[in-house]
């Protein structure tokens, strides 16, 4: 009998040995695998979002994910028997009824709807128990600001295929996905308890990461709102006289990031940057040859009597003032002031090509910018050779920048930050860092470094001579005495081409403000703005003005 017993109780000890092991593996070894493979079964995850990185101004004011987002969370399996219910929901979220309750009736997947704040209390004051709302934040939308520079996302897959977005795909998508999921049994029925769920990755698992930029949120603004106003094509550029960060950059028209398909065939172009892209520049070339004169010779001032046009062998290069008999006597201050064609032509014979085309290359014109090492895209802008230059009338249109002279309102806002800077250039910026949930630096971005490339003495006489543009020359709608005054150079610039007949004329301003003590220069570019004096200068004031008045 004690044998008996014995034997019935280590059986029974043997068994629970081997449930305990089996136990035991499946907690510690292949539990992970089982509950994966169970889940895989009666879980359906539907994408919320996937959370990205921001992309922040240089005071860490957010660019992205500003603006809150509804989303209306259908529930099938709570909706299947409301067939009235179903219709008066298709009605207000814009769905075919038809459609939707074919798929309510199909599947449990959630169905998911982005809606505004009315439509939401609308619907939630009709307490129905199939639909939830989840909030979150709109990545962009169309106030989204400096939407060329910061690029748009795949809808499919919610990854960067434009601009920033695309440049640091990896550093921004760190793999936290939001999701409803939906949790049936093995008949595929809602269970009870359970059902539709909100399951939110740990923010903990990968950490985000921001992008840092050297634009001013506030200044971005300012300078998208003085196109948008005046619903003019173009582009706008501000750049830190002292260290070469860009603040302030846009293109317009601009498009909606979440609607890319319908700008595609759009003939203005609006996915198209123009702050980056290379045009032709007109008198403010004429910049250059103050520099390139200066530098050979600092006392420079040539007196000229200017009829309105001046003959270089059988081609008449003429002035605005043609029509009324020209500028007459002028010095070196008016020319600059009144624009004299005939003035800057003939100083330019008397220096030859080869300073010019020096100077050309010392302020950066038909080279990429530091811009191009920071990963972005850009024209590098036309600058003739020695040898396209063959006869005096080839150098007489490059001193007056028409024919092959093209550069970009970025190279111009530069060259501009270099004389204002006292002829000193520094590297153009947009990025800064990529900086942790705390803003702390993680990874440097800039490109920083600076040359002189004329002397200060020439830039203060440039500088005196810009101020002149807007106290008695051109550039009178740019001026700024109520907020310590200005510099700057309009221009006009012919392209060769034509519209109806008429001709397309750019429209340029390039300046910085204030006189005293130069913080920023701004480039201002209209497409066929026809006058740089007209349509450009007021914008320049206007932005320079605002900036001044806000203190930035």
């Amino acid at each position: 009998m004690l044998r008996r017993i014995r034997i019935i109780l280590f059986v029974f000890l043997a068994i629970f040995s081997c449930l305990l092991t089996r136990l035991c593996y499946i907690q510690t070894v292949g539990g992970g695998l089982l509950s994966k493979e169970a889940s895989a079964q009666r879980v359906n995850n539907v994408r919320i979002e996937s959370v990205r990185g921001d992309f922040l101004d240089k005071n860490g004011i957010k660019f992205t994910g500003r603006t809150q987002k509804i989303t209306a969370v259908l529930k099938p399996a709570l909706l299947r028997d409301q067939s009235q219910v179903i219709n008066q929901l298709c009605a207000i979220l814009g769905l075919e009824p038809e459609k939707t309750m074919e798929e309510i009736q199909r599947k449990n997947t959630p169905i998911l709807v982005e809606i505004d704040q009315e439509t939401k209390a609308l619907i939630t004051s009709m307490n129905i128990e199939g639909v939830s709302f989840v909030n979150s934040l709109s990545r962009y939308n169309t106030d989204t600001k400096a939407k060329h520079l910061l690029g748009y996302l795949n809808k499919v897959d919610n990854v960067g295929i434009n601009g920033l977005e695309k440049l640091f795909e990896k550093t921004l998508n760190y793999g936290k996905e939001d999701s409803i999921a939906v949790i049936t049994d093995g008949s595929n029925d809602l269970l009870t308890g359970l059902g539709y769920r909100i399951i939110k990755e740990d923010d903990k698992k990968n950490s985000k990461l921001d992008i840092k930029l050297t634009l001013d949120y506030h200044i971005q603004d300012i300078i998208e709102k003085a196109l948008d106003s005046r619903n003019l094509t173009g582009a706008i550029v501000v750049e830190n006289v002292k260290t070469g960060d860009i603040v302030g950059i846009c293109s317009k028209p601009d498009f909606d990031p979440n609607d890319i398909e319908k700008y595609l065939s759009n003939n203005k172009r609006p996915l198209f940057n123009r702050a980056v892209a290379q045009y032709n520049i007109g008198s403010v070339f004429k910049l250059v040859d103050l520099a390139a004169i200066f530098e050979q010779q600092p006392d420079y001032n040539m007196v000229f009597s200017c009829p309105g046009y001046i003959q270089i062998a059988d081609t008449e290069f003429k002035c605005s003032s043609y029509e009324t008999g020209g500028h007459g006597t002028v010095d070196i201050n008016t020319a600059l002031a009144k624009s004299c064609n005939a003035y800057f032509i003939n100083m330019s014979l008397d220096l030859g090509a080869d300073p010019i085309l020096n100077m050309c290359k010392k302020f950066g014109l038909g080279e990429n910018t530091t811009l191009t090492k920071q990963g972005l895209g850009e024209a590098r802008g036309i600058i003739p050779t020695k040898a396209d230059l063959q006869n005096p009338g080839d150098i007489a249109n490059m001193s007056i920048g028409q024919g092959q002279i093209m550069a970009t309102p970025v190279q111009i806002a530069d060259m501009v930050a270099t004389i204002a800077n006292g002829g000193i250039k520094n590297n153009v910026n947009l990025l800064d860092s990529v900086v942790n949930s705390s803003g702390n630096k993680v990874r440097d971005l800039r490109e920083t470094s600076q040359e002189r490339v004329i002397s200060k003495a020439s830039a203060d006489r440039i500088m005196a001579l810009m101020e002149g543009v807007i106290s008695e020359g051109t550039g009178k709608k740019a001026n700024m005495d109520r907020y310590g005054g200005a510099g700057g150079k309009t221009g006009s610039a012919e392209t060769g081409q034509y519209i109806d007949g008429e001709k397309i004329i750019q429209a340029w301003f390039a300046g910085y403000f204030p006189a005293g003590s130069p913080k920023y220069s701004v480039a201002v570019f209209i497409e066929d703005g026809r006058s740089g004096g007209e349509a450009a200068a007021p914008i320049f004031a206007e932005i320079g003005s605002e900036i001044m008045k806000l203190g930035l």
